[in-house]
């Protein structure tokens, strides 16, 4: 797998066989650099080595007939941060076999090969280890056929599913298609698509490997006709369990626009376009007849919260009560605190109902709630209790929506049907991204960040003692603060006293920064995971977020909601353990100010599967800001799409793709519409 800090495209690398080699060490700092800079800092890097002691300890220089023991080599590669495996398929790994040693340096497109004669180098040449790459069929958008690369599978909605060709110089205008060779012996047939008609042509989305047709075929048209029949089917339970929802009514919502103009100055920031754009979508939801189902989209740090806030404040000042449902305690705190803050100044009551609420304190909120008293109830699962009731429930905000079942959402549903759901998600599940392409519910995209927000440097790189080191004290070193999560409750506590012990803590004031020359004091190190009791959790969550801490070691607890500035350094002890989403909903608990942001996700090579070298790739591939929706459907690819609709549409979805499918079933629905007016 190809490892390093991405978002900078690579070049090509110029270095010719036997010439000198620059191996960097795998740090912070020189993750930061992409290859350009360094083959415009070489020269200057090898006079600094001489001169410099923290080049001395961070770069080397190879060539031919440098006297040095392989043993040697192995030792400085081990303490520069490289991790041994059996081959160097990777960037920060090294591998060693008889006299050669193999290395694939963080500042080169491939691996080398350095043999020795006795304790000589006597050559360097390169090695084509091909990394774990994505497979040429994944692609980059749900339905964009520009973004498509060629030997990619693609279906014709009338002659079924081909290999994309791209345009082709003998017939400018024209995409081709391959086919299945009509008969043994003779060449596949190839169909040529006019570039005006690419909207018969859809990428195929599905995890199994399709089989490719045969132009003309009854194949295609008899597994379209299947389809179609399932569709159609799924379209008239779908619609009969949302057909309350759609033929409710209520008063339109008439807030107050004085108090909201408020609001919206109050914000301590700019408003960006995305943010306008769903707020508008929401407000004309809010006042029309029909009762709201939207889903908004937006990647993690782009102010989905101040839209909820927006919401939840244009109902309470229209008469009605509002019920926010929260994944986690955590979430769920922080929410209260962030609403009863961006609405002090006005006459609005918010209250929090959780585990950590006392008995004497939930009967009073529950009773204040069913008198109409309370505007705002913030709350986990225990929202969901059958003793919650609302005198005048209005709008309900599930955020997280992905983390909720689907009996769980519906439970404010069937306190009647003209209540108003606005669901969050920076990583909608793919049954959420079906519903919205076959318009049952309707989706909003906040897609432009906050001004001033860079995206994050991610790094895929093999686990090492030195890495985790080098990250964590740059970052406490500009003053920041940092997360290493590691998934295992079992062996957390012990992970505390390798991470104290990597870190130097026990004598730490004897340390001196490398680049200051300052006394590096003892890192703090907070825990956190899902077993601890909620008020010690929240305790030392508050801790972290008041700087008393200055690491916080951690599950998978902080995926949500997590909003704190000062943190900016993520490590992931064993990324192939998580999912996609997962991964990526955890990187965005970083970078959510101006500082430069780094996430590091560490693998143990010897343990790397295909599918989860995949899921790392995929982190690689998109770390620009607004990648969450993107993420989202890489995700679907990855875990198969038999997950979306349920397994009984699995077999259809891959017969066709998703793209059609969904297509497809938007179509029946519109169908089974129109026959019921």
């Amino acid at each position: 797998m190809q490892s390093a800090i991405s978002g900078v495209p690579p070049v090509a690398d110029p270095m010719p066989r036997n010439a000198e080699l620059l191996i960097p060490s795998v740090s912070p700092q020189n993750l930061e650099r992409d290859d350009v800079w360094w083959a415009e800092n070489r020269d200057a890097i090898k006079k600094a080595i001489h001169t410099n002691p923290w080049w001395r300890d961070n770069a080397l220089f190879l060539e031919p007939d440098l006297e040095m023991k392989p043993s040697l080599l192995v030792r400085r590669l081990m303490e520069m941060g490289y991790e041994r495996a059996g081959i160097a398929a990777g960037k920060g790994i090294f591998a060693v076999q008889g006299g050669i040693v193999e290395i694939w340096p963080i500042n080169t497109g491939h691996a080398y090969a350095i043999e020795f004669a006795g304790n000589a180098i006597t050559a360097i040449h390169p090695k084509n280890y091909p990394s774990i790459e994505v497979k040429p069929r994944y692609y980059r958008g749900l339905t964009s056929i520009e973004k498509l690369v060629d030997g990619a599978f693609v279906v014709h909605a009338d002659h079924g599913i081909g290999i994309f060709g791209g345009v082709i110089s003998e017939k400018p205008g024209f995409f081709v298609v391959t086919y299945a060779s009509p008969g043994p012996g003779r060449e596949p047939d190839k169909l040529f698509v006019p570039i005006d008609q690419q909207d018969r042509l859809t990428p195929y989305v599905g995890f199994t490997t399709p089989p490719v047709h045969r132009l003309g075929g009854t194949l295609w048209v008899n597994t379209r006709r299947k389809v179609r029949e399932d569709t159609e089917k799924l379209a008239r339970d779908l619609l009969a369990l949302y057909a309350s929802r759609h033929e409710a009514v209520r008063q339109p919502y008439a807030a107050d626009e004085s108090y909201m103009e408020q609001l919206r100055e109050s914000f301590g920031y700019e408003t960006t376009e995305g943010q306008q754009r769903a707020e508008t979508e929401i407000m004309r939801d809010l006042d029309a007849e029909r009762p709201m189902d939207r889903v908004l989209v937006g990647d993690v740090g782009f102010g989905k919260t101040e839209i909820a806030i927006r919401a939840a404040a244009a109902a309470v000042f229209a008469g009605r009560q509002v019920a926010i449902l929260s994944p986690t305690t955590i979430l769920a705190v922080q929410h209260e605190r962030t609403f009863r803050e961006r609405l002090a100044a006005f006459p609005v009551t918010v209250r929090l109902l959780s585990r950590l609420t006392s008995p004497a304190d939930s009967r009073k909120i529950i009773r204040a709630t069913g008198e109409g008293r309370v505007d705002i109830l913030i709350g986990t699962h225990r929202l969901l209790s059958s003793d919650i009731r609302f005198k005048n429930l209005g709008l309900v905000i599930i955020d997280e929506e992905q983390r909720f079942g689907v009996k769980q959402k519906e439970r404010f549903k069937e306190l009647g049907p003209d209540v108003d759901v606005l669901s969050l998600s920076a990583t909608p599940i793919p049954r959420t991204l079906s519903l919205a392409l076959a318009t049952l519910r309707d989706i909003s995209r906040i897609d432009t960040p906050p001004a001033g927000r860079t995206a994050i440097a991610t790094a895929v790189l093999p686990y090492g003692n030195r890495i985790i080191r080098e990250a964590i004290w740059h970052e406490l070193d500009r003053g920041g603060q940092a997360y290493f999560l590691h998934n295992r409750i079992e062996t957390i506590g012990m992970t505390k006293q390798k991470l104290e012990k990597i870190l130097g803590s026990t004598n730490s004031s004897d340390r001196k920064d490398l680049f200051t020359g300052k006394k590096r004091q003892k890192p703090r190190i907070g825990i956190i995971h899902g077993r601890m009791g909620e008020a010690q959790l929240i305790k030392t969550m508050d801790a972290f977020r008041a700087r008393d801490l200055d690491i916080l070691l951690a599950t998978t607890i902080i995926e949500n909601g997590l909003d704190i500035s000062s943190a900016n350094t993520l490590i992931v002890d064993d990324a192939t353990r998580l999912g996609l989403a997962e991964a990526h909903q955890l990187r965005g608990r970083i970078g959510r100010s101006n500082e430069q942001a780094f996430a590091y996700f560490l693998y143990r090579p010897k343990h790397l599967g295909e599918r989860a070298g995949e899921r790392l790739e995929a982190l690689k591939a998109y770390t620009e800001l607004g990648a969450g929706f993107d993420i989202a459907l890489r995700d679907l690819e990855i875990r198969g799409a038999g997950n979306i609709l349920g397994r009984e549409q699995s077999g259809a979805i891959n017969n066709v793709g998703l793209n059609l499918y969904c297509a497809m079933l938007a179509e029946a629905v519109d169908g089974v519409r129109q026959k019921r007016t």
